[in-house]
């Protein structure tokens, strides 16, 4: 007779690349949650140091298991292969450099009894500046642009009641198991930067809303695995910018923004030029291009399956004109 496998209500995923120096007080964070039904999947992902094979044996405590890449799959490939091996009812993201704060999954659980299909955004605070927002819930502007609510703003602005917003940053976000699995995971072909958007629009589309929980509370060391400005940021991020665009914004939406998106797209790669990226941007732009066969072929079917309103993905994104250019710096 087989044995049953235990279920969890939680699998905690992590990958784990240049991040050394955080993982500890990253796994000692999830010891020390009240709630503990939950595992914790990690993936050594390509790490030129490798963790060594008895890492999990330093956490007793913890339902952790280790798994082990040769290669870096990158953040989408990455977390949709340990979602592979995840038993929990619900799967939460939880970025290496990311410290929850003891009540996180407890309080994630509450309002999950209220709120079953709906995927979670929690409140990130920088852990170097604790009076100092990381982010609280992912924008998306009708013009393709994304950034974080209240990112680099003082505490005392963070909203403080639970509110429907567009998207989770997958720093530390929780999705239902049966929403992750029904729209596929994370696109691979983002290989990272944009991929927790896609999968904001992808959700929303096939009828899952997003919850902002400000009391699901997670400090952010940020960017510690590849500087926000670098080349390979440049390029996956504004490779995959329209790719979002094409493939998620539904119906009239997208005629009534495409040349407006399309204008944007040709403006970065003008300001890369005064700003040193003018090569990588023109490839990224380029890429962006050639992959635009499969990119619409995925649309047809997303839009097909889809199961929210235009007029409801009208009131998620964001349409004040002057927002990009206070928020956005590249």
């Amino acid at each position: 007779m087989l044995r049953e496998v235990k279920r969890v209500r939680f699998s905690v995923l992590i990958l784990h690349w240049r991040a050394q120096e955080h993982l500890q007080a990253c796994l000692d964070a999830l010891d020390a949650q009240t709630n503990k039904d939950f595992e914790v999947l990690l993936l050594d992902n390509g790490n030129e140091m490798p963790l060594p094979d008895d890492f999990a044996s330093g956490f007793p405590t913890l339902n952790l298991k280790v798994l082990r890449s040769d290669v870096n799959l990158g953040f989408a490939a990455g977390n949709n292969y340990l979602a592979g091996f995840a038993k929990g009812r619900y799967i939460a993201l939880l970025n290496a450099d990311a410290f929850p704060e003891p009540d996180w999954l407890a309080n994630i659980h509450e309002a999950l009894i209220k709120h079953p299909d709906h995927f979670i955004a929690s409140r990130l605070i920088k852990s170097s500046e604790t009076n100092t927002l990381d982010g609280e819930w992912n924008i998306y502007h009708a013009l393709g642009f994304a950034w974080r609510h209240n990112h680099n703003q003082p505490l005392g602005l963070a909203s403080n009641e639970p509110k429907e917003v567009f998207g989770a940053c997958a720093a530390a976000s929780v999705y239902p198991r049966v929403a992750f699995d029904t729209v596929g995971g994370f696109d691979e072909d983002f290989f990272a930067y944009m991929e927790d958007i896609d999968l904001d629009f992808r959700l929303q589309l096939a009828g899952y809303p997003c919850l902002y929980l400000p009391d699901a509370v997670v400090k952010h060391v940020g960017s510690a695995s590849s500087a926000p400005r670098s080349d390979f940021a440049v390029y996956h991020g504004h490779r995959n910018l329209p790719w979002v665009f094409i493939k998620n914004m539904p119906g009239w939406l997208f005629w009534l923004l495409l040349p407006f998106h399309i204008l944007v797209n040709l403006a970065y790669l003008l300001i890369a030029v005064f700003m040193g990226k003018g090569r990588i941007m023109a490839k990224a732009k380029w890429d962006a291009l050639k992959g635009l066969k499969p990119v619409i072929e995925k649309r047809r079917a997303i839009q097909k399956n889809r199961k929210a309103s235009v007029r409801r993905i009208a009131t998620l994104i964001n349409w004040n004109p002057f927002a990009p250019l206070i928020k956005r710096k590249f």
